[in-house]
């Protein structure tokens, strides 16, 4: 028996948006748990339990919350990777069958500006975690400190994701496991040491708790799963065709599911024992110094995080024709990421900024997310023409530009942004404003954008089923 020493090493990634072929999928069900887990694992979650409590419900229901609503968040991206466990195809390629294949630039355009936002998002929950532990230790540089922290984390995220899948996978395998038991011993050391206030509540109304009970659905409870939806396919398709799709399913779904759930029920009991919202408040009250022998360790879930987001980034630009060699546009991703970052380490509550974010970018993923698995199970019924997605816009049997999907995803934002409700005017629509504030954004949405696509695709789907029955 021999020893593959050379297949050992991580390999270059040079896919970029064709199918992968089935010689290069050699990713198991497992390591996509760990890439999920490692995404998820993260002190961002702390801040979005915490919310919870903001918001004024009790710890016992941000706890019921959180818990029940991934269940279904969580499900729909398990049901999307095996779509590309199935497929090979990356997510915004797969856009192309419902949207045309002009038709899904614009989805694309979008999941290019989030990702890359993203980026910035999680960056500034390290860098200001770091930050904070560094300070407890008397180590303190104002401006200087910050931006070379900053610099220092960006860099190590730009060089897994550039790259590429196998160096992600290779990073979420060897360091989620020991980050697990990390975040195991800090979790007993946390809540032995905390005082829980579990039926405590600001909200004290019925209706007070319901509005801030739809509010923390949208925010992490199923808009947390929904967030990644636009990701899936992007890793699912490397993993082995022989693996069976159940398999895909669980491994993806739970491995989004256990961390979240896990970490926002620390952050949640944290902050109904006081401790604040803010990320390092979290951190430095709970474990005070030490926390630094971990910082590291910590440091790993959001730089997990980004990694796929820089790495989807460059995806999504190329699925929509955008002519730049992989590495090149994660470099303009990072730039526009540190953009993002600055306005987020301006804002005064890091906890209402990153609210604002949830439900803004909940209002288009929810119609699209919709639409796209209408039309997969049940207008085609998981039968798709793979070299049509990249045929040329004039030759494609799914046309140029599908009026049906973009006319629903049109409606659907109309009646996401009005029942969602924000912390900016703005991001307050008329029916969630009528409804007591409540925040139903993501399901009007998706119920609107994909129950029309499916409606106005009615003849479409006889059309598929009587040509089946007759080849």
């Amino acid at each position: 028996m021999t020893t593959p020493a050379p297949a050992e090493a991580v390999p270059f990634d040079a896919h970029g948006v064709a199918p992968i072929p089935p010689e290069a999928r050699d990713s198991s069900p497992r390591e996509q748990f760990w890439i999920w887990a490692g995404a998820n694992l993260a002190p961002i979650n702390w801040v979005l339990g915490a919310l919870g409590i903001t918001l004024g419900l009790s710890l016992l229901e941000t706890l019921l919350v959180v818990a029940i609503g991934n269940v279904l968040g969580c499900s729909l991206f398990g049901l999307l990777n095996v779509i590309g466990h199935r497929t090979a195809v990356n997510q915004m390629v797969l856009g192309r069958a419902p949207f045309g294949r002009r038709g899904a630039i614009v989805p694309g355009v979008v999941q290019c500006l989030l990702t890359m936002a993203w980026v910035g998002v999680n960056t500034w929950v390290v860098l200001d975690l770091a930050l904070a532990v560094l300070a407890k230790i008397g180590i303190t540089g104002g401006v200087g400190l910050e931006y070379l922290v900053a610099a220092v984390i960006m860099l190590a995220q730009l060089g897994l994701a550039l790259y590429g899948f196998y160096a992600i996978r290779t990073f979420e395998k060897w360091t989620v496991p020991l980050t697990v038991l990390v975040m195991a011993a800090m979790t007993v050391l946390a809540l032995s040491s905390a005082d829980l206030h579990w039926t405590a509540a600001t909200a004290e109304t019925p209706a007070e708790k319901f509005t801030a009970m739809t509010q923390l659905t949208t925010a992490i409870g199923v808009g947390w799963g929904i967030t990644w939806l636009p990701y899936s396919a992007d890793y699912s398709r490397f993993v082995r065709p022989e693996a069976s799709s159940r398999s895909v399913f669980w491994a993806s779904a739970l491995g989004m599911y256990l961390p979240t759930v896990w970490l926002a029920a620390l952050g949640a009991c944290l902050a109904s024992a006081g401790t604040g919202s803010d990320p390092s408040a979290l951190v430095i009250n709970a474990f005070g110094v030490m926390a630094v022998p971990v910082l590291l360790l910590i440091m790993h879930g959001p730089i997990a995080t980004n990694i796929l987001n820089l790495y989807s980034c460059s995806l999504a630009a190329l699925s929509i024709g955008v002519d730049i060699a992989r590495w090149k546009l994660t470099l303009i991703a990072g730039t526009v990421a540190s953009a993002v970052l600055v306005i987020f380490v301006r804002a005064d509550s890091f906890g209402h900024a990153f609210d604002n974010w949830m439900v803004s970018i909940l209002v288009w993923i929810s119609p699209w997310a919709a639409i796209v698995a209408v039309d997969y199970l049940v207008v085609r019924r998981g039968r798709l023409d793979i070299p049509g997605l990249y045929a040329r816009a004039a030759k494609s049997p799914y046309g140029q530009w599908n009026a049906r999907a973009l006319i629903s995803l049109g409606l659907g934002l109309v009646a996401g942004w009005s029942w969602q409700y924000g912390l900016v005017p703005v991001m307050q629509g008329p029916i969630a404003i009528a409804m007591n504030n409540t925040d139903f954004s993501w399901l009007s949405g998706s119920l609107v954008a994909g129950g029309l696509y499916y409606l106005t695709s009615a003849t479409r789907t006889r059309d598929h089923w009587a040509a089946a029955t007759t080849a």
